[in-house]
């Protein structure tokens, strides 16, 4: 069965290294980068709007401009009732015990990793 992941992180390596986790997992998957929570959130309207498929697994970076990984994830609570389906998982190049305390307790976060992402991690993130 045919994955979606959507990479939401502002630096080209990180979005690198996560395409990279990810493809080593499975030939049968599509990713979405974006570059901003913002154009997450607008790919996120397009997708639903031509009824395709969602992703199933998020993989987003806490810091970024303009909007970062909090804001984006209140933003998504307010999405529609498929947010129960998409599991959300933090990658953060910090070790931010705040973040990390706040990730747990979240009901809408899977996991919080530390970048940079591995093919391990992003297995693990499937089971």
């Amino acid at each position: 069965m045919s994955s979606v992941f959507l990479v939401i992180d502002d630096d080209l390596v990180s979005q690198f290294t996560a395409r990279y986790a990810v493809e080593q997992c499975s030939t049968d998957t599509q990713i979405y980068v974006c570059e901003s929570a913002i154009e997450a959130l607008e790919l996120l309207t397009k997708l639903k709007n031509e009824d395709k498929p969602i992703p199933d697994y998020i993989l987003l970076d806490l810091v970024m401009p303009e909007m970062d990984g909090w804001e984006f994830i209140d933003q998504l609570q307010n999405y529609n009732a498929k947010i129960n389906k998409i599991k959300v998982f933090i990658m953060s190049a910090f070790t931010n015990s705040k973040d990390r305390e706040k990730a747990k307790q979240h009901q809408f976060i899977e996991g919080y990793y530390e970048k940079p992402l591995s093919k391990n991690m992003v297995q693990n993130m499937i089971k």
